[in-house]
């Protein structure tokens, strides 16, 4: 029977039907499709329908009317209606030029190619502020106010998409801001923000009024109990204890008490190309933690697999991402299943905690629902899943479709504390 029951929820693994609310097309199965029964289409958006014009474009604001989201980092639902969004300043917004060819350069070569995205917002010396250096802007090759603006790094927006909230009195702290979080287990609701450029991990009051602590030496780089060098994401226990992933130079992962007092570090960095050594990293990226078994998943992401270790940093195991794969986010659902967001596949990834593989879904473009570079990813209350994308330079809301199968939707976060 238990074996019955398990089968029927990895129906998309090993290739059994699912059943569903809907009643299939007569004469047809249902197949592996996201809704049961679907006539036609595609599941381009997986069990989710994109949220088009969310959020607003960025011309809401008074004095932005020929500006856009900069590279977006990270991206946090505290609620469908209060939602953190948080990017590497503003770029200029433009029209996606026509098609030239460039015979000079070589045969069949043209920019920017058809159906392509055509701008990355995340790479260059100028596309992308704060992208080298924390010292000031020391590297970055463009002029603040004409090639970007170094202004809303951190908003807020409600479920409609227009923003309510705008925490630009912290735009001066931030350098690379990399990611946002509200602790599942902090009644009081503090907001976080990693900072890999600045080498720093912020607390916020929740209104954003208040700077109440920071991890970590803002602006200078280090290896010890005091310093971080590129810290990417965090995690929770229920006891408060927190992990950085410290992340792009240290590759180790820090573990913290509920006060940021230091306890332990672990991880030391691959020699090697795709290796598999337990305990190496090649990018510290992306960190989850089981609050029942206390275990800690940890991102490999140039080595494409997610480590296993326990809370005091005890290799367990290990699982490949596939090849190529680019594990950017790890996510971690309440039902117990990790998710992760893939850049070289564009997919989110669903696996159970073994590490198989139950589900993807998920197309590169630019066109609403496609994706490139998925760097956060958040789900609210009420199912919808949200997106940050890096080199799209966009933030992307994903309402649950009717009739989609449960187990294949982003699965909620761990909520303990509100």
């Amino acid at each position: 029977m238990a074996v019955a029951a398990l089968a029927a929820a990895a129906g998309i693994a090993v290739g059994l039907r699912f059943d569903r609310a809907e009643t299939p097309v007569e004469g047809q199965t249902a197949g592996f499709a996201a809704v049961a029964g679907q006539l036609g289409g595609q599941d381009q958006t997986g069990p989710y329908a994109v949220v088009e014009n969310w959020p607003r474009p960025l011309s809401q604001l008074p004095g932005h009317e020929d500006w856009t989201w900069g590279a977006v980092q990270g991206i946090f639902a505290e609620s469908p209606n209060r939602v953190f969004v948080l990017m590497r300043g503003e770029l200029p917004a433009l029209e996606r030029p026509e098609e030239v060819p460039y015979p000079n350069v070589g045969p069949s070569l043209s920019f920017p190619v058809s159906q392509t995205p055509f701008r990355n917002a995340s790479v260059g010396p100028v596309a992308s502020p704060g992208n080298q250096g924390s010292d000031g802007w020391n590297g970055w090759r463009g002029k603040l106010g004409v090639d970007a603006r170094w202004e809303h790094c951190l908003i807020v927006v409600d479920t409609a998409g227009t923003i309510v909230e705008a925490w630009t009195q912290w735009d001066e702290i931030f350098r690379r801001p990399h990611s946002v979080y509200v602790n599942p287990y902090d009644a009081q609701k503090h907001v976080w923000v990693v900072d890999d450029r600045q080498h720093a991990v912020y607390k916020f009051t929740n209104d954003g009024r208040q700077l109440v602590q920071t991890l970590g030496v803002r602006g200078v780089p280090g290896n010890d109990a005091a310093h971080f060098n590129r810290p990417t994401f965090l995690a929770w226990l229920p006891d408060g204890t927190m992990y950085v992933a410290d992340g792009y130079a240290n590759t180790r992962v820090v573990k913290f008490d509920r006060d940021g007092r230091f306890l332990l570090a672990w991880g030391e960095k691959s020699t090697t190309a795709n290796d598999a050594t337990p305990s190496t990293f090649n990018a510290v990226h992306g960190v989850a933690v089981d609050p029942d078994a206390r275990r800690v998943y940890v991102t490999d992401r140039e080595n494409a697999r997610i480590q296993v270790f326990d809370e005091n940093g005890k290799y367990l195991d290990q699982f490949p991402t596939g090849s190529p794969s680019t594990p950017q986010v790890l996510h971690f659902s309440a039902d117990k299943h990790l998710w992760i967001a893939d850049n070289d596949t564009s997919k989110i990834v669903k696996y159970d905690l073994s590490g198989r593989y139950l589900y993807s879904w998920g197309s590169r473009g630019e066109w609403p629902g496609a994706m490139w570079n998925v760097h956060g990813m958040s789900v609210d209350q009420e199912g919808n899943l949200y997106i940050a994308e890096v080199n799209s330079g966009r933030a992307q809301k994903f309402r649950p479709r009717p009739g989609a199968n449960p187990a294949l939707l982003v699965g909620q976060p761990v909520r303990a504390a509100w």
